[in-house]
């Protein structure tokens, strides 16, 4: 399983958080996404390894920027 870390910036409270989950969670071969406004960290983990670039284009779909931690 793979499990890629992620900085969010911009989140604020549990509804940013749904956005960000909802967004990400729609990542075919996504089968786990954990994020968290307090600390602004989002990790997905899925069985094969996940395009970066799809990542933070869900994020910034959900209306917040990200960068790879």
């Amino acid at each position: 399983m793979a499990a890629n870390t992620y900085q969010v910036t911009g989140m604020t409270c549990g509804h940013c958080e749904m956005s960000v989950r909802e967004e990400v969670g729609e990542i075919a071969g996504v089968e786990g996404v954990e994020v968290s406004h307090e600390t602004g960290k989002l990790v997905v983990t899925s069985a094969q390894e996940i395009d970066d670039a799809a990542v933070l284009a869900a994020v910034e779909e959900a209306g917040y920027s990200a960068v790879r931690a």
